[in-house]
């Protein structure tokens, strides 16, 4: 049986067939342009600034009725309901994180700084996702990557440098990104065993099947 979806993952899956007209077999229903901030204090890794700005498609659906003094804009205050929400329904999810320090994965506490903002027609949530302990990285590597299992919301980072960004890391740390070779879509295909809507469907967490598409942080110190 699938998992229960998140908020914006049951809202976008209405609102993309409603608006855009796509084809009920489209996979993935959701797609995030990513940004990370890997912060430090004292050496050590405290916690990851996460902004994910979503399609035009998912930003409009979302945000009907949100325009409450009729202005004809999308300010963070009319929006600051929708962030908290959106962020703390996360948690079932893991926050869609993962993150590894010398070898260790890390546990979250709860995210903090909820902020929301439109710019455009897209819409972009930031928020702090803090370690439940700082972890000591040494000559080990930080390995963080952001993605949904079920490849229902798919996840790139952002292109230029500031995709992965560091913050009060020790002198030389250095991020550098990683992509899949096999980055195309993958499209439900009742004419290809195992790719139809059903098979996306029955995907869970547990299934891991969105991390061949994971795109990756990687940073080293000296």
């Amino acid at each position: 049986m699938p998992t229960a979806a998140p908020a914006f993952r049951i809202l976008t899956f209405v609102g993309v067939l409603a608006l855009s007209g796509t084809p009920a077999s489209a996979h993935p229903h959701v797609w995030v342009t990513a940004k990370a901030e890997i912060d430090y204090a004292s050496g050590k890794v405290t916690g990851i600034r996460h902004s994910w700005t979503f399609d035009a498609a998912y930003s409009a659906f979302v945000t009907q009725g949100l325009d409450t003094n009729k202005d004809g804009k999308l300010t963070p205050d009319e929006l600051a309901g929708l962030a908290t929400e959106n962020t703390q329904n996360l948690a079932e999810f893991g926050y869609f994180t993962k993150l590894k320090v010398a070898g260790k994965e890390q546990a979250f506490a709860e995210p903090t700084e909820p902020r929301m903002a439109m710019g455009g027609e897209t819409l972009t949530l930031s928020f702090l996702l803090p370690l439940k302990a700082p972890a000591t990285q040494g000559r080990g590597v930080v390995a963080l990557e952001v993605y949904d299992p079920t490849f229902f919301v798919s996840f790139g980072l952002a292109d230029g440098a500031d995709a992965a960004r560091l913050t009060g890391a020790p002198a030389g740390c250095a991020a550098t990104i990683t992509r899949p070779k096999a980055a195309e879509t993958k499209t439900a295909d009742g004419s290809k065993p195992g790719m139809t809507e059903a098979f996306f469907e029955a995907l869970t967490a547990a299934s891991n099947y969105g991390v061949q598409y994971a795109q990756r942080v990687l940073v080293a110190c000296p």
